[in-house]
Order: C-alpha cells, then structure tokens, then sequence
C-alpha cells in the first residue's frame, strides 16, 4: 500500500464513522424559567424500566440526546424539584421542571449520590455536598483524605506516592510560590470547592512538567448580586498559629468582580536529630530545634467579563508577602564508645527572611458552535531576601569556635503565554496549541566569616552569584473520536527547551539545548451505569528546578548541608494506567520507567566529619502501584470511606565504587470515617498508616497518624463550626537509617509540631443566593489546559 493511501486512511477514517444524530435538550425552571444544572437525565428502557445511562445538565441546563426510538423514554431528576418524564420520540427542547410545593413539616430526602466519579480515567472527588469533608478545616485537610493524594510534614502535595503534582484552579494552571500556593489552600474552606479532580496521568495537551494534576473547582455564583466567605482558624500546640481569609464577589448581568485575601501568623517548631559513627568509631549526636515566626499576607482579585455568548475574558492579580523569624538552636556532641564526652558544640543560627511575589494573568476565550480558542498569559516577579548567622560555642569553656554570617538575594521573572484550539466534527474533536515560557533566575550569596582580629571577611570558598535562563517552546496536535459507549484520545506533544546555568564564582557555566517528543494515548469504555474500564499512557519529562541546580550550601547543622549541582540532566517518564469503576469503587493499576532519575546522595568527609548531600542523576527507577478507593455504609449514620495501596520501585544506584539495586515494597492504609448525630452534628475520625519503605540507601520507617474532629452548621447552614484534634498520638515522625552501615553508620529524624488543636469558623454571607450543589460544566468547561 502507498504512503498516500495511508495517508489518505488516517485522515479519513476518523470522520467516515457514522454515529446518531445528536439534540441538544435545555431544562429550566417551570417558575422562574431559569437554567437548572446538574439535574440527573436518566434514559430507561419502556418495557423492563432498566435505566441504561445517566447523563447530567451543564452549566447552561443543557445535554444532549441521541434521537432514540421510542422503545426507551427519559426521566430528569433534581433535588428540589418534581421529577418529569418524557416518552416518544423526544419532540421538544425546552424540558420544565416544577419546584416541591414547601411544607411547614420537615421533611427527610435520602439521596443516593455518587461523590467519587471517574471522567476520562481521571477522578472527580465531590467537597462541598461530601460528607467526608464536612469537618476538614480548609482545601489542605481535604487534600489528605482524597483518594491517592498525600501531603508530607511539610504541606508539599504527593500523587500516587512518588509525584509532585501541579494545581490548577477551575481548568487553569496556578502559578504560585511553595508558600504562596499552600497559604492559598489553606484559605480555601470546603463549603467554597465544588470539586476536585485528579489526574494521574495528564495527556499530551499538558506541559510536560505536569506528571499529576489536581484540579480546584471553586463553587460559582450564578445569581445577580453579591455574597461573601470568612474562614478562620486557631491552631492550639506549644505555640499557637492562627488562619484567615476572606472572599468577596459581586456580580452582574455581565461581570463577576472577586476579591480574596488570607493572613496566616504563628510559631512553628521542628526537631532534627542524627547519631552517626564516625571514622575513628565515635559517636556523634547532632540535635537541633527549631522555632519560626512567620507571617503570610495574600491577596488575589480578578475580573470576569462575559462579553456575549461568544466571547469571555478574565482579568486576575495577586500579591504574596511572607516575612519570617527563624531561630535555631543545636547541639553538637562526640562520644567515645563507652558514652564519654570527647566535645560538645552549641550552635545558634538565628535568620531573617522573607518574599514579596506579585502576578498578573489574563485568559480570554471564543467559542461559536463547535469551535473555541483559547488564550491566556501570565506573569510571575518573586523576591527572596534571607540573612543567616551561624555562631558555634564550645560548651566546656563557652569560647566561640567560629562565627559567619550569610546574606542571600533571589529573584525571579516567570513569563508564559499560551493559546489552544479545538474542532468538534460530529462526535470527533480535533485540538490543538502552543506556548512560550521563559524564566530568569538570579541569585547572589555572601558569606562571611568572623577572622582572628575580629573582623569579619569574604568567604569566597562559599559565596557565589548563580544565573539561571530557561526557554521552552511548545506545541500540540491531539484527536479525541467518540464511538457510543468507547471514547479514545491520542495527541502528540513537542517541547524545545534552552537553558543556561550560569555559577559566575566558580566559573561554571553550563548551556543546555534539546527538542523531545511526548506521545499520549487514552481509552475509555463504558461498559454501563456501573461498570466503567480506562487506559491510560503518556511520556513526561522533569526539568531540574532551580534549588537543584544552585551550587551553594544550605546548612542543616554546621557538619551537615545540602549542594545543588548545575550538570543534573532532565528526566524521562514512560507511564501506563488501568482504572477500573464499579459504582464509587475505583481500583488503579500504575507502572513505569524513569530514566536519569534527578536525586541526592549523602558523602561523608572522615577527615571533618562533613556529611554532605549531593545532586546527581540515577540511570533508571523502575515503580509500580495498585490504589483502590471504596465507600462503606454500615448504617444511616455511619458511612466509610478505605483506600489502600501498595507501591513497588526497583531503583538502579551507582554510589561511590559500587551498584545498589533493590526491591522496595511498601503499602498504605487510610480510614476515614464520618458519624452523623442528632441535631446535625458530624464527627469524623481519619487514620492513615505507612508501611516500613525507602530506597536503595535508606531505610524509613513506619509511621501512622490518627485525626478525629466534629462539624455543626447553624444559621441556615451560613455558620459553620469545627473542632479538630491532629495527629493525637504524636506519632507522624519520620525515621530514616542508612542501609549500608559498611559505608556509613547514619540514622536521623525529623519531626514538626503537627499534633494540634484547631478551632474553625466559617460564615458565607451576601445578598445573593450563595450556591451549594455541584455544578455540571460543558466539554468545553471541562477542558483543561
């Protein structure tokens, strides 16, 4: 066969496919002639009465109806509402439903809803109607109960055990600071999320960097008007911390204007500890405690301006200011092997930091009939400002041993610019897009050190100025073809990227140039109501961000520090995925490779006693996972949701002279539990427990966490109220132990204050109706770029 006829078959094929003529049905009001979303469309065969599909409005009360016979007939449901039947052969398009007539009596409706959906392989986690998260405290919290998320000590978010994902809020990306996004989070209640959805395995429509995806879907305000959100929280431990934000909306016929603003302040602490056999076979015990003050200031505004039907643009900015006190006190003790003390070292490391980030972003959007394009841009400026001093004391005669101080500037410009377009043809839809991303990275470190005369001088041993410049130019091309009941999605993805690492001390520089193809391929069968089997393959690639390639010291304790490394090499990431549903029981099967893994070592210096971590690339990882999420309900007044997973990796590692290669096995257990009371009272109780896991040079421990916490809404379900106690047992601390104890005896920990006692409050107030059920969106809504 000619490459022509090939050609000509690739090109046709998709459009030859003859499908049903589709008819687009709007349901509304009967009253006030109002767009009803989300009512539950049900198509159900005449004869045997057996519903065969389920369909649900968009945002706009519409969905569309294959012109069936009229063996089968359709039945629209919505809470608050009578139900309608409709027979025959669906000769109308405007589709009326009448309210409940209200009663003075208070009347009882059990509704079985799903929380946990599945759209396109990816999960949909219902927030603010699930009772699972009635008693979370904020976006954060939720994140630790959903299926297949976990969050680290740190706050830091984790997909399937191994992935950083990226956040987006309502189908766009969020371009945020660590401490920005989490002050974010944390200022979101669940009352303001209508949905979270999870993608494990974003296709080709996606940058590259995105290996995880979740996806904020904040509740939206139809009605002409405005209405208002305060969230406040009081965190009890040995120091107190404290959380509020505030949201405003207002909207008219036209434009939505929204204001949000959180300031979160307190103290923190955290614990360092390490025991470590030295070179001679004594004993060194490194302690260290740490107390931060630290304030966070943040406040986002946009504007949403529905030109027609047609054309939409929305206007965002934002501002973070964090500012921190830091003091950090340590202990530096060698023992002899009979528990003599050889040398005893007080360290203070008092520091001062802060950043000030600002952002601007503007997305508009044109859709007329089938097509729309998509254009969005955004700006990020970050300013880091750190000052640190390192003042080391020798306990037996309080004389200073060494004195220096370190002053660090970072800033940066993030600039991107993107535009997306998609064709429907029939039950095919062609998209397609590119984009443009450049950042500028600049970063100055000086230390100096107390000399013999009491002055203090350039240390040019430590001090460094670091450039970072990096370009990358992508484009897309993908195909989605629907067959009834079977849907695929393949796409191709290119991204050239160029970058420069530039360390002008020690004359480094390190200029990087390299194009990579990312193909993706999803396939979706529903098999029916209940039934539903996904596949999903994509190839991503990691880029080193910027405290990775930083050729300077970041000290834990001044024998211990970490060092960036400009020569690391990107990753490859080759992953397929299985997801199984039945009903809300969800099951996924994951694996894959990753070659030139980017990760630390540890090197230990016998002659000082330095123990060093150092950036290098690992030639492959080989990982495996089986996650499963399934809801219980033992009575009316007690539901359970379990998740377990289990999780392999086979990790390639040369270090020092020799290879290690090791199988890691490793599951977790979460329960989440939810009690309903009388007098709409709920309690919650949470447990998550980590099997023994780690890598080819580590070994960490196992460690499990119990949460339990109760919810009360008052006022109309304007008030609502919330009492938690975290981490009871204070049992999440992490424990680490070098498996080699031939190279190097080493065990440390690290432990934050996380067992604590939180009181919430949070009031929804305005003069429009503040919406509460989930809102369904268009194909087009649901695109995320």
């Amino acid at each position: 066969m000619s490459n022509n006829l090939w050609l000509y078959l690739l090109l046709f094929f998709p459009f030859s496919v003859k499908s049903q003529e589709q008819i687009t049905k709007k349901v509304v009001d009967a009253e006030t002639k109002q767009r009803i979303m989300n009512a539950e469309v049900s198509i159900v065969r005449s004869e045997s009465h057996q519903v065969i599909n389920i369909l649900y409005t968009d945002s706009l009360g519409q969905f569309k109806l294959n012109n069936l016979s009229e063996n089968f007939y359709i039945k629209i449901q919505k809470t608050g509402y009578e139900t309608n039947e409709r027979h025959g052969g669906y000769e109308f398009s405007i589709i009326e439903l009448k309210p409940e007539a209200k009663r003075i009596s208070e009347v009882v409706i059990n509704v079985s809803k799903r929380n946990l959906k599945l759209n396109e392989s990816n999960i949909i986690m219902a927030v603010a109607s699930n009772k699972d998260f009635r008693t979370a405290t904020n976006l954060l919290d939720v994140l630790r109960k959903t299926p297949g998320v976990s969050i680290d000590q740190d706050g830091g978010i984790v997909l399937g055990g191994r992935t950083a994902p990226a956040v987006f809020i309502n189908g766009r990306p969020v371009i945020m600071t660590n401490q920005e996004l989490q002050g974010y989070l944390k200022s979101l209640s669940p009352e303001m999320v209508e949905s979270l959805e999870i993608n494990s395995n974003p296709s080709a429509q996606y940058d590259s960097e995105f290996k995880g995806i979740i996806d904020i879907r904040l509740k939206k305000n139809e009605n002409i008007g405005w209405n208002g959100n305060y969230n406040g929280n009081i965190h009890f431990t040995k120091f107190n911390t404290r959380e509020n934000s505030l949201n405003l909306s207002y909207n008219t016929a036209k434009i939505t204007y929204s204001l949000q603003s959180a300031y979160n302040s307190g103290i923190s602490a955290y614990k360092y500890s390490a025991i470590q056999k030295l070179a001679d076979e004594n004993i060194m015990k490194t302690g260290t405690y740490q107390k931060e003050d630290a304030g966070l200031y943040n406040i986002r505004s946009g504007v949403d301006y529905r030109l027609n039907d047609n054309n939409r643009i929305i206007f965002n900015l934002k501002a973070n200011f964090t500012d921190t006190h830091r003091s950090r006190d340590g202990a530096l003790i060698v023992t002899d092997k009979g528990g003599k003390s050889l040398s005893n070292t007080k360290s203070e490391n008092p520091a001062l930091y802060s950043q000030n980030s600002y952002g601007a972003a503007v997305d508009y959007s044109y859709q007329n009939k089938g097509f729309k394009a998509v254009f969005l841009g955004n700006y990020l400026f970050v300013n880091n400002k750190q000052k640190d001093d390192f003042i080391n004391k020798d306990v037996s005669n309080a004389e200073p041993l060494s004195y220096w101080k370190s002053d660090m500037l970072n800033r940066i410009n993030f600039y991107r610019a993107q535009a997306d377009f998609s064709q429907k043809i029939r039950n095919a839809e062609l998209e397609a897009g590119i984009k443009y991303s450049h950042s500028d990275t600049h970063n100055n470190i000086r230390y100096d050190t107390l000399s013999a005369d009491s002055n203090f001088e350039l240390d040019s041993s430590r001090s460094n100025l670091f450039f970072y410049y990096e370009r990358i130019s992508a484009g897309y091309f993908s195909y989605k073809q629907k067959w009834k009941e079977f849907q695929i999605n393949a796409g191709i993805r290119a991204e050239y990227t160029y970058s420069i690492s530039d360390a002008i001390t020690i004359d480094s520089n390190v200029t990087r140039k390299y194009m990579k193809f990312l193909p993706s391929f999803s396939a979706v069968y529903k098999i029916n109501v209940f039934n539903e089997l996904s596949f999903s393959y994509s190839r991503k690639i990691t880029r080193p961000v910027f405290s990775q390639l930083n050729p300077f010291r970041f000290y834990f304790s001044p024998l211990n520090y970490w060092i960036g490394n400009p020569y690391l090499q990107p990753s490859l990431t080759s992953q397929f995925r299985i997801s199984y549903r039945y009903k809300s029981w969800i099951t996924s099967f994951t694996t894959g490779k990753e070659k030139d893994v980017m990760t630390r070592y540890p090197l230990y210096h016998p002659e000082t006693n330095v123990l060093e971590y150092l950036g290098t690339n690992l030639p492959y990882r080989n990982f495996v996972s089986l996650e499963s999420s399934f809801p219980m309900k033992i009575t009316k007044w007690w539901n359970i949701t379990g998740q377990l997973a289990g999780y392999y990796n086979y990790e390639f590692r040369p270090y020092l002279s020799e290879v290690f290669a090791l199988e890691i096995y490793n599951y977790e257990i979460r329960m989440n539990q939810i009690f309903s009371l009388p007098k709409g009272f709920h309690i919650n109780l949470f447990g998550n427990y980590e099997s023994r896991t780690g890598n080819s040079l580590y070994i960490i421990k196992p460690r499990y966490v119990v949460d339990i916490s109760t919810q009360k809404s008052w006022l109309n379900n304007k008030l609502n109220t919330k009492i938690s106690y975290n981490n009871i047992f204070d049992s999440y601390k992490q424990r680490l132990g070098f498996r080699h104890k031939q190279i190097m005896d080493n065990r440390f920990s690290h432990w934050t204050d996380s067992r604590r006692l939180i009181l919430s409050l949070s009031y929804s107030f305005g003069s429009s109706k503040y919406q509460t059920k989930e809102q369904q969106k268009t194909d087009e809504e649901n695109r995320v770029r």
